[in-house]
């Protein structure tokens, strides 16, 4: 079990974003890969209760499965404990989810290109290891930035990037989702692309 520190950043220019992070020296590590997110939960909703997360994640062929613990104490960041496998036949492992007693409570997809970190901006004795990870999310809510890592590093990227403390996003996707749904008065239903096959 790891402990992880994220936070997101809205994107408001892509084509001036991606400009940046070139100018800074990011640089996509591989192609942009499509995610489809599944969130499960019991029919009491003990899991949303407790702050907690169980996601299945189908992307480019890969089934990874997510346990996200609550967030602490970290105002500004977003800090949890997480567990996560890679599991070799993603619907046979939803099948099983569901014969426990869980649902499918909320689908959500996005386009992700992962940025590698440029060498300069790596700490001394990480080995090559880049102390943080930055990806670019293009989801059906907005463009946003993810950076995790240690708090010092999403600070000083983020400041690279134009943006203050006060820019950081701490809430999950799903939750910018329905904070967007009751603001325009809309029914909530699953944060998909339209036309996708996945379902609304």
């Amino acid at each position: 079990m790891r402990q992880e520190t994220e936070i997101k950043l809205r994107v408001t220019s892509p084509l001036a974003t991606k400009r940046k992070l070139a100018k800074l020296g990011f640089a996509p590590a591989g192609p942009r890969l499509f995610e489809r997110n599944l969130l499960f939960d019991f029919p009491d909703c003990r899991l949303r209760k407790s702050r907690t997360a169980l996601r299945l994640r189908f992307e480019n062929g890969r089934n990874l499965m997510t346990y996200k613990g609550a967030p602490v104490d970290a105002p500004g960041y977003k800090v949890r404990r997480e567990i996560e496998t890679e599991v070799k036949d993603g619907l046979r492992m939803k099948q099983t989810l569901e014969a426990l007693g869980l649902r499918e409570v909320f689908r959500y997809e996005k386009y992700r290109t992962k940025y590698k970190q440029p060498s300069h901006g790596r700490r001394r004795g990480s080995k090559g290891r880049a102390p943080g990870e930055l990806d670019f999310d293009q989801t059906p809510i907005g463009d946003f930035i993810e950076l995790e890592g240690p708090k010092r590093w999403i600070d000083f990227v983020a400041r690279q990037l134009g943006y203050g403390r006060e820019d950081y996003i701490t809430q999950s996707y799903a939750s910018l989702y329905l904070a967007r749904c009751a603001q325009r008065g809309e029914k909530p239903r699953n944060m998909v692309f339209a036309g996708s096959q996945s379902g609304r």
